[in-house]
């Protein structure tokens, strides 16, 4: 018969041991790659073939970021993207992987590849981000194609909106401005790209979170990886995707993170929020991944092993 002191010891010993059991045990999803909206399929099942080879993560997201830049009937990415007020397309973009290291462009016209323009930023200049014709130059200078941004449809599209030149975002509509993505490679490796054409009818020389690393996107290789599309300018104002991966990095999962972070958004302005959209997407060191939104009508793509699925996000309002 145990003594009264082992039993106790044995009983201290049983609550610990299980909980080192399933951190031991705790099984990692990997690869597996995130992409915003409904475009996300497309794109993540272009990075996929790259994720199941063993390939890359930062060539997985860049891969798929393509995939809607290059789609004339995707109106808020890359070619086709709806112009400015003045009928221009400018398009924004950004790119980081595991190491930390990062690009970006803003108010880059005439190129559809912007994500591309950007990984190159990061890997041939000293510097984060290239804008405006000094982006323009850059991209011209290796070798990237000039070419006309604006579609006819979407040249259709901003004659009939300036008859008003109303500009108010309506929700999950011209303000679903990006796709952002973010994966989890077979080393283990973090990374994400961003790239959108801004908002429909913006101000010329407007630049939403999209291009700048910690509002629109941060990777963060020993905890996570976060985006975020909808108004940017709500996002800048909380550095939302570096929150979103701080607050992961204090133990939420990536659901609970993103939640928190759209809920400092409403603190912030609680009438300005009932206007907008905004949503992030995380994803965990384990492969765990989750997302929350202002008002209901986010989705986001996942694709990992198992498939390729459109998931709704949960909402706030």
């Amino acid at each position: 018969m145990k003594t009264r002191r082992e039993f106790l010891k044995l009983a201290t010993l049983g609550a610990i041991v299980p909980t080192e059991i399933v951190a031991a045990a705790r099984v990692v999803t990997k690869p597996v790659v995130l992409s915003t909206w409904n475009f996300g399929l497309q794109a993540n099942a272009e990075a996929w073939k790259i994720l199941s080879k063993e390939g890359r993560a930062l060539d997985a997201v860049e891969a798929g970021a393509k995939v809607p830049e290059r789609d004339a009937s995707e109106t808020s990415v890359g070619l086709g993207g709806l112009p400015d007020r003045d009928g221009h397309v400018t398009l924004d973009a950004c790119i980081m992987d595991e190491n930390g290291r990062c690009g970006s462009v803003a108010c880059l016209e005439h190129i559809v590849h912007a994500i591309s323009v950007a990984r190159l930023v990061m890997e041939k200049t000293p510097h984060v981000m290239l804008v405006g014709e000094g982006a323009l130059q850059f991209a011209l200078a290796n070798g990237f194609k000039k070419q006309n941004l604006l579609t006819k449809a979407s040249e259709k599209a901003w004659k009939e909106w300036a008859k008003n030149s109303e500009y108010k975002p309506i929700i999950n509509v011209e303000n679903h401005d990006t796709i952002g993505i973010i994966a989890l490679d077979t080393q283990g490796n973090l990374s994400g790209a961003c790239t959108t054409s801004g908002l429909a009818y913006k101000m010329r020389g407007r630049v939403g979170d999209s291009p700048i690393i910690g509002a629109g996107l941060y990777v963060d290789n020993e905890i996570g990886a976060a985006t975020a599309t909808g108004v940017g300018e709500e996002v800048i104002r909380i550095v939302g995707c570096h929150l979103v991966v701080e607050l992961m990095r204090q133990g939420n999962s990536p659901e609970q993170a993103c939640k928190l972070a759209v809920e400092r958004i409403v603190k912030k302005n609680p009438e300005k929020a009932r206007e907008v959209q905004v949503g992030f997407l995380a994803l965990n060191k384990n492969g765990e991944s989750g997302a929350y939104c202002l008002q209901k009508g986010f989705n986001y793509a996942k694709h990992d092993s198992t498939g390729n699925v459109l998931i709704d996000s949960k909402y706030m309002i």
